[in-house]
């Protein structure tokens, strides 16, 4: 065989393999059924006994039946193995909500936003009537603690009024334990200023003593109210939180893992004492007060309060932290991308699209 025939048939070898390796490479992207990334993220993906509900299934099963394309659902853990599929273009496209940020839309095709969410904070609340709140205050370890100094102090004032005065004022201040009974009473009716009168200092030292314990009950009993109110104050709210400084002074905060509530609290350097791995469990382990503060996603936060009757136990407050856009996403190699996006605004722009926020309670 000629050195010609030789080349021309190395040539054709050549570009045979090229192009089988070619077509064994972009085999994902010519799927026959498609394969559609989801995890477990009430109200977008509910799973169910048989089979999955939501915000977003119903949005793709829609979209799917238009567009007339088979698909399969390909169920994971969290967003992170999704993000890590698609990267590897072992998915087709993640229906969940994921939220749009500059490098995703420079790693990956993403859609027109579909839902705008945001971060949220869920704060412990109290059950118990107010009075049984009271009486649970009342008998609580604070408040006898500030029972107990308070008698000290008297306790202390008292016994050394009564060395004072025991040997030129017998009948008032007593010998032996009684006289310490006895400075014990003029010390707390001189705090509370009741004045019954029946016992007083004669001598010049217990009158300086007096005087001093006078100006001295007047400050305490000042302070002592205070905390005292403070104390058995019915308070139904567990944690007060108004803004950003006050989650970064609080403790016992719960956060999901791998969720965009834990990158926001990474970015503005937010402590969890816990992570959870699926909202509801983080939902339950707060009705227990196991944590008191919960940031997470304020609309699956609501979702999950309602549709599990935590509303007594669990109060979501009124804050918004880091509003997100949500969307689909797809390999950057999916050719099907610009019908599924026109397919998908198509969708959001029609009377139905309210009607299914309304079926999950996302209407508001």
């Amino acid at each position: 065989m000629s050195s010609n025939n030789m080349d021309k048939l190395s040539s054709t070898v050549l570009f045979i393999s090229v192009l089988s390796m070619g077509l064994i490479g972009n085999a994902n992207a010519f799927r026959d059924t498609l394969l559609v990334g989801i995890y477990e993220d009430p109200p977008f993906v509910v799973k169910e006994s048989q089979g999955y509900a939501g915000v977003s299934i119903d949005l793709w099963e829609h979209m799917a039946t238009e567009m007339n394309i088979a698909y399969e659902y390909v169920e994971y853990s969290d967003a992170v193995g999704i993000i890590r599929s698609l990267d590897y273009d072992e998915l087709d496209i993640s229906i969940n909500p994921l939220s749009n940020s500059p490098s995703r839309i420079e790693r990956f095709q993403v859609s027109q936003p579909f839902y705008i969410s945001s971060v949220g904070v869920a704060t412990t609340t109290s059950s118990q009537g107010q009075f049984q709140i009271f009486v649970n205050n009342f008998f609580s370890r604070d408040f006898l603690n500030i029972v107990l100094l308070l008698l000290v102090i008297l306790l202390t004032f008292g016994t050394i009024l009564w060395f004072a005065e025991r040997k030129t004022n017998k009948y008032q201040f007593r010998p032996g334990i009684r006289g310490l009974f006895d400075g014990l009473w003029w010390a707390a009716v001189t705090m509370t200023t009741v004045g019954y009168g029946d016992k007083a200092p004669k001598t010049h030292l217990g009158k300086t003593i007096a005087i001093i314990w006078m100006f001295t009950a007047i400050i305490i009993i000042s302070g002592f109210t205070a905390t005292i109110a403070s104390t058995l104050t019915v308070n139904t709210l567990e944690a007060d939180i108004s803004g950003l400084e006050d989650l970064q002074g609080a403790k016992k905060m719960g956060v999901v893992g791998a969720s965009d509530a834990e990158l926001f609290m990474h970015q503005h350097d937010l402590q969890a004492s816990q992570v959870y791995r699926t909202p509801l469990q983080a939902l339950r382990a707060l009705a227990r007060k196991e944590i008191e503060i919960l940031v997470s996603d304020k609309t699956t936060t609501k979702y999950l309060i309602k549709t599990n009757d935590m509303g007594n136990d669990i109060r979501l407050l009124p804050l918004t932290f880091q509003k997100q856009y949500r969307s689909f996403i797809m390999p950057k190699s999916q050719p099907l991308f610009n019908e599924v996006n026109k397919q998908l605004i198509t969708r959001i722009q029609s009377v139905s699209w309210n009607e299914s926020l309304k079926k999950y309670g996302l209407d508001e």
